[in-house]
C-alpha cells in the first residue's frame, strides 16, 4: 500500500493536537492531522469544556434573575428546563469548529479522518468512516488522542438514569435529586450546576477532603460554600454496587448507605484513548488507565513519538494541553524554548464561584521550609464585589518575607480564572520584579476586582511588621 510521508503527523484536534499542529507548520514543518470523529475540535469542543461550561453559563443568567431583588419585586422569574439551557452550546461549538478548522486550512495542514493505529514505528494505518484505508509515514508524531470517562465494568451505563460527564450533557430533563459520584474537577463542577438549579444534591467523595492538590484554605472554602447552598458532601466513601431502577438510581455504599436520587453522575476518573492505537507495534505500554509517561519535553520512551494533553494526566487542562502541544512541536524543530513552557500552568475550575491558582500551596511551602507570609483579600470588602452582589470568595498571596518574591496566588470567587492571571504576569518575572511592592505600589481601576490585589499586597505587607 502507497504512503504520504510528513515531517510530523498529529494524531487528535484538540488543543493539544491544534497547539502541536500550529507550532510545527509555523516553523515550517509538513504536518498533517488525523482526526477520528467528524469535527476538529476534540473532546474540549464537543463533550467537555465548551459545552459544559457554556451550560454553566446559562444555568448562572437564570439564577442571577431569580436571585436579584428588582427582577423578583417584578414579578419576573425564569425556570428553564435542563435541555433548553444546553443549548446555548450549540451555538459556541459551531462557531469554535468553524474557527480551528480555519486554521488547519490556513496553514495548510491537511486533515485526515478516520482512525489510525500504528503498523510500525514510523507508520500509521487510518481507517476512514467508510471502510478506506490510507497509509502514513512520519519522522515524529505526537498523539494528542485525549481521555474519556472510565467506566468500570459493574455500573450499568447504557440505564437512561446512569451518566458520566459526556453523556450527562444529554439529559432530557431536570432532576429532582442528583447523586455526583466523584469529587474531582468534574464532579465539584457539575455538583455546583445541578446544586444552583436546585437539585437535591448528593456529593460523593472518595477521599478525604475536595481537591487535595488545592491550597487547604480554598479548598475548605469550596466545601463550606457547597454545604451553605445545600449539598451532602460524603467524604472517604467507596461505592458497594450501583443499581438503575425505573424511577432512578440506588447507590449503595461500602459504609452500609444507601442514597437513591433522580439521577446518578459517574464522575471518578478517566482513561487515556490509547487502547486502539496500535502501541504495542512501536513498544509503548500506557498504565492501568491508559495514560502515557512522558518527559519534560513530552517525550514517550520512543523518542521520536510525543503524547500530550489528558493523555498524560494531570493537570488535565485544555489550557495546558496547548502549551504542551507547542512544547512538543519546539522540541522536534530544535528550539529549546520548550523546556520553558507549560511551566507554571494555572488552575482553572469552574465551580460556582470559580478556583484558580497558580503557584505552590501553604502546605508544599511549610514543607520545604520556604519562610512565606500570606497577604488576604476577601471579596465582601470589595466595592466591585457588593455592586455585582458577588461577594463570597477572596485573594491570597503568598510571597517571601525577606525578599517579597511573590511565591503563589489563590483564588476563589467570582472572576478567578480571569483574576489570577494578574498573579501569574508578576509571578513569572524575574527578580526584582516579581515583588509583592509591585500590587502596592500599582494603580489599580476603582471599584474592580483586580483592586483584591492591593488589598491583599498591603493585608501581607503589615504582617511583616
Amino acid at each position: 500500500m502507497p504512503s504520504t510521508h510528513y515531517d510530523v503527523i498529529v494524531i487528535g484536534t484538540g488543543p493539544g493536537g491544534e497547539g502541536a499542529a500550529m507550532q510545527a507548520a509555523k516553523g515550517g514543518l509538513r504536518v498533517a492531522v488525523v482526526e477520528r470523529y467528524h469535527q476538529v475540535g476534540g473532546g474540549c469542543t464537543h463533550w467537555g469544556t465548551i459545552p459544559s461550561k457554556a451550560l454553566r453559563f446559562a444555568i448562572f443568567q437564570m439564577t442571577e434573575v431569580n436571585n436579584n431583588r428588582l427582577f423578583r419585586e417584578a414579578g419576573v422569574s425564569v425556570d428553564l428546563p435542563f435541555p433548553q439551557l444546553r443549548k446555548g452550546a450549540e451555538a459556541v461549538i459551531r462557531q469554535q469548529v468553524e474557527m480551528r478548522r480555519s486554521f488547519y486550512e490556513r496553514n495548510r495542514v491537511p486533515i485526515y479522518w478516520g482512525h489510525a493505529r500504528f503498523v510500525d514505528p514510523h507508520t500509521i494505518e487510518v481507517l476512514e468512516p467508510k471502510g478506506a484505508r490510507e497509509r502514513l509515514t512520519a519522522d515524529h508524531f505526537v498523539l494528542a488522542v485525549g481521555a474519556r470517562p472510565y467506566r468500570p465494568p459493574d455500573v450499568d451505563f447504557s440505564h437512561p438514569r446512569i451518566f458520566d460527564s459526556d453523556t450527562i450533557l444529554t439529559l432530557p430533563f431536570t432532576p429532582r435529586s442528583v447523586t455526583v459520584y466523584g469529587a474531582g474537577v468534574v464532579g465539584c463542577e457539575y455538583a455546583s450546576m445541578f446544586r444552583n438549579l436546585g437539585c437535591k444534591l448528593n456529593l460523593v467523595n472518595t477521599r478525604q477532603r475536595l481537591l487535595e492538590f488545592l491550597d487547604d484554605e480554598i479548598s475548605d472554602a469550596l466545601s463550606y460554600h457547597l454545604r451553605e447552598k445545600g449539598a451532602l458532601i460524603r467524604h472517604g466513601e467507596e461505592y458497594e454496587s450501583i443499581q438503575g431502577v425505573e424511577d432512578g438510581v440506588v447507590l449503595s455504599l461500602k459504609s452500609g448507605k444507601r442514597l437513591k436520587t433522580d439521577i446518578l453522575l459517574w464522575a471518578n476518573g478517566r482513561t487515556g484513548n490509547t487502547d486502539a492505537l496500535g502501541l504495542e507495534h512501536v513498544g509503548l505500554v500506557p498504565d492501568r488507565r491508559g495514560l502515557l509517561a512522558v518527559d519534560e519535553c513530552y517525550r514517550t520512551a520512543v523518542p521520536h513519538i510525543y503524547a500530550v494533553g489528558d493523555v498524560i494526566g494531570f493537570p488535565s487542562l485544555a489550557s495546558a494541553a496547548y502549551v504542551q502541544g507547542r512544547a512538543a512541536a519546539l522540541h522536534i524543530l530544535g528550539d529549546a524554548e520548550a523546556r520553558r513552557l507549560a511551566r507554571d500552568i494555572p488552575t482553572g475550575i469552574y465551580t460556582s464561584p470559580e478556583i484558580s491558582s497558580i503557584g505552590p500551596t501553604e502546605r508544599e511551602l511549610t514543607a520545604r521550609g520556604v519562610p512565606y507570609e500570606v497577604g488576604h483579600a476577601q471579596f465582601k470588602s470589595l466595592a466591585r464585589a457588593q455592586i455585582t452582589g458577588q461577594t463570597v470568595g477572596m485573594l491570597k498571596i503568598l510571597f517571601h518575607r525577606q525578599t517579597l518574591q511573590v511565591l503563589a496566588v489563590h483564588c476563589f470567587g467570582a472572576n478567578a480564572s480571569e483574576i489570577i492571571h494578574i498573579g501569574q504576569a508578576i509571578l513569572s518575572q524575574p527578580p526584582p520584579h516579581n515583588s509583592l511592592l509591585y500590587f502596592i505600589h500599582t494603580t489599580f481601576n476603582y471599584p474592580t476586582m483586580a483592586e483584591a490585589y492591593r488589598v491583599a499586597a498591603l493585608n501581607g505587607y503589615n504582617r511583616l511588621f
